[in-house]
């Protein structure tokens, strides 16, 4: 089954978060209390068309955060993402099987890539001994427009260059060429389970999340 939705999945009134021990308790509080803290914001789009009117009025095209989650049963086959790292690096997403990993989409002029760049870097840093993995993917910018763009937001975790879109179309039909951000969220098999086109807010993709780590 498939599931879209515009608003976070915990609730204020009744909470339908579900409860996990230890640190992940101590997430949910401080999402709760982020709830009303949530960004209504639109998606970049690098390389636009500027006969559109939406473009040329604003920049942007529109994306409100909404999210769509999958059942495991109805979850497309791992996809093979792998390159190397703005510092450099080797990197394959494979070796994180087993952990909950968030690809996040991205480059450094999008407004809404910067609004929701601190909730990143929180959840980042928070989970870091949980078992979750944070992954930037970025096809626009060179080494060190993306080097500044994670020094500015004290960014934790890599970013992949993506110049040869190999990823997006890893992705392909899961990512929008014309939208950024866009996030997805992978399960512990390495298949996509969630997916937030636009701007994250921190009490959904803490939500998504914590329910996909849950998962047995």
């Amino acid at each position: 089954m498939t599931t879209v939705s515009r608003l976070p999945r915990c609730l204020p009134t009744p909470l339908r978060c579900p409860v996990h021990s230890g640190g992940s308790r101590a997430r949910r509080a401080l999402a709760v209390a982020m709830l009303g803290a949530t960004l209504t914001l639109v998606a970049c789009t690098p390389n636009q068309d500027a006969t559109d009117p939406t473009v040329a009025e604003a920049g942007y095209e529109a994306g409100d955060g909404t999210y769509t989650t999958w059942a495991p049963e109805d979850r497309t086959e791992a996809p093979v993402i792998a390159g190397e790292t703005f510092a450099g690096e080797p990197l394959d997403i494979a070796d994180w099987r087993g952990d909950v990993v968030v690809l996040n989409f991205w480059y450094a002029a999008c407004p809404p890539c910067r609004a929701e760049a601190p909730d990143f870097a929180a959840v980042a840093n928070d989970y870091a001994d949980d078992g979750v993995h944070l992954l930037g993917i970025n096809g626009t910018d060179d080494a060190a427009t993306a080097d500044a763009f994670a020094a500015t937001f004290a960014i934790p975790y890599p970013s992949l260059n993506d110049s040869s879109a190999s990823a997006v179309a890893a992705l392909e039909g899961l990512v929008p060429l014309k939208a950024m951000p866009t996030t997805v969220i992978l399960d512990r098999e390495g298949r996509p389970a969630a997916r937030i086109i636009g701007p994250a807010s921190g009490i959904t993709l803490r939500s998504l999340i914590d329910d996909i780590a849950a998962e047995s």
